[in-house]
């Protein structure tokens, strides 16, 4: 064991010297965590290590994006090798703990689930002898409430299996930070004032072609709308559709609840039609009478269904005969056992409303996406965004445009694709292993399963309903979502679960935790 002396650094820094010989060896102690490698098994530092570590992860002392000393300055600190520490974070990588970001160092990933006995004794304080479920609760307490969504991403969990988000921990940060600097290099002071409405022209390019590369969709720039998010473009569309008479748009059943709250605070109905194997019935849609639709035909949400060909056809036909589409484009690009199915827009664009975003290809806190309408309601929208907002910030487009030209996004979409599928494959084998008698569905493409237990089979919930069954699994520190919070029918109970932001690891401890609470004997899965 290395016992050097790291006390010399903080000598200096008092007393601007050297400490003189006579100076007693400080313990090997370090303030991180208070550790104390004396207190070590002979010949165990490393599993010493990786204890402890881990356990401040799972009683909080160490939160998801904290960060971890550098090895050397820890192992100073510990007056240990170098090596042992290296070790560690290495071993604490692989289990899915950390992440290590090179010079950008060492960082929480996810925490890794205790039982609930072991994180009372790790944290140590009254609190955590009371139950926890009365923070779990009021999670799921009602679907109806403005604030659902807010409560819920705010709700504090060990393992996040959240639908709709992607691997944010992957964010091209050097790519934007070199395309950022490219764009401030080239900005003139005429470029920070205001600018048009409708977005810059450079990103309304570079979308375009993005588009037609990757959707087939053929659009001139100038059909192009730059919105903040999928948000803000349902809200444009209901108050156009609004000052249209329309006050109806019909939504998939089942349909993102998310969607039907945006769209109903704008004062439009969502009367619901139902999905099939082959994607929202036409025969429903045309007898409701309802003229206007929001579809995410190319992986529909929840179901993970594809609009199959003969309904496009239909569709395509009650387009014509008067009906608009809205389509949301949420996760086209995130496919992987299917080949690209072609947009409604490429189709037919003078009915279709096209909305996408970089929410699920970059990060939702971007706040930017696009909408491209048919000639008759576009510049009733570009009129509504330009009183909503005078148009979207310009640096974030510009740098936006620079990566979609330059080639970056799609090596980052590339790179994400393969860790996705990673990902996703990783909860299926969970899946197959802890949850065998649930059914899988939606798992070619996108950034979410959607997990049903219907009659006939051996799996019973020991819960009233999908939506206690959410609050318990965030109990236990597992955050999904239950399927009915999507449903306007009711349905089979289930969960709608999100891969793509866990750690394999992570997501295996989340799927085990589902099988404390849905006990089950039978012997495979069904995808």
């Amino acid at each position: 064991m290395n016992r050097s002396n790291g006390s010399s650094v903080d000598w200096s820094i008092t007393h601007g010297s050297t400490p003189p010989p006579s100076t007693p060896l400080s313990p090997a102690a370090s303030d991180f965590l208070q550790l104390n490698a004396d207190e070590a098994p002979k010949g165990g530092l490393s599993d010493w290590l990786v204890r402890e570590i881990r356990r401040a992860i799972a009683d909080g002392r160490l939160p998801t994006g904290s960060r971890l000393p550098a090895t050397r300055v820890l192992a100073a600190d510990l007056r240990v090798s170098r090596g042992v520490v290296t070790e560690s974070y290495r071993r604490l990588v692989e289990d899915g703990h950390v992440i290590g970001r090179g010079r950008a160092g060492t960082v929480v990933a996810a925490t890794p689930l205790s039982a609930p006995s072991e994180r009372r004794k790790a944290v140590g304080r009254k609190e955590a002898d009371e139950p926890s479920h009365r923070d779990a609760s009021g999670v799921f307490d009602s679907p109806h409430r403005l604030d659902t969504f807010d409560t819920y991403r705010a709700a504090p969990a060990r393992i996040d299996l959240s639908p709709g988000l992607p691997d944010l921990a992957a964010f091209p940060r050097t790519a934007w930070l070199r395309a950022e600097r490219a764009v401030l290099a080239e900005l003139t002071p005429g470029d920070f004032g205001y600018g048009d409405p409708r977005g810059t022209p450079a990103l309304r390019r570079a979308v375009a072609g993005w588009l037609r590369l990757n959707r087939g969709i053929t659009a001139d720039p100038d059909d192009i709308l730059i919105v903040s998010g999928t948000t803000q473009a349902l809200g444009l569309l209901a108050e156009v559709l609004h000052t249209h008479g329309i006050h109806q748009l019909a939504v998939e059943d089942p349909c993102s609840l998310g969607a039907r709250q945006h769209l109903r605070n704008r004062h439009l109905e969502t009367p619901p039609v139902p999905v099939d194997a082959d994607g929202i019935s036409v025969e429903a849609l045309r007898a409701s009478g309802v003229p206007a639709v929001l579809l995410t035909p190319a992986h529909q949400f929840p179901t993970g269904v594809v609009l199959g060909g003969e309904r496009r056809r239909a569709l395509m036909d009650w387009a014509r005969e008067g009906g608009l589409i809205v389509e949301d484009d949420y996760d086209a690009e995130h496919r992987y056992d299917h080949t690209p199915v072609p947009a409604l827009r490429a189709m037919a664009a003078e009915h279709v409303c096209y909305v996408g975003s970089i929410s699920k290809l970059l990060a939702p806190a971007l706040r930017i996406g696009w909408l491209l309408a048919p000639a008759a309601h576009r510049q009733d929208l570009i009129d509504a965004k330009r009183f909503a907002d005078l148009g979207n910030a310009a640096l974030p487009q510009l740098v936006l445009a620079r990566l979609m030209e330059s080639g970056a996004l799609e090596r980052h979409l590339r790179f994400i694709r393969r860790r996705h599928r990673a990902r996703r494959d990783a909860m299926i084998a969970a899946m197959r292993t802890h949850l065998p008698d649930a059914v899988v569905h939606g798992a070619a493409a996108g950034l979410h399963l959607m997990v049903t237990f219907p009659p006939g089979t051996s799996r019973r919930l020991p819960v009233e309903s999908d939506t206690e069954l959410a609050a318990s699994a965030l109990e236990h520190g597992v955050k999904t979502q239950p399927l009915s919070w999507h449903t306007q029918h009711p349905g089979h109970p289930g969960l709608v679960l999100g891969y793509a932001a866990a750690q394999p690891t992570a997501i295996s401890q989340g799927i085990e935790t589902l099988a404390r609470l849905l006990p089950s004997t039978s012997p495979r899965a069904r995808t």
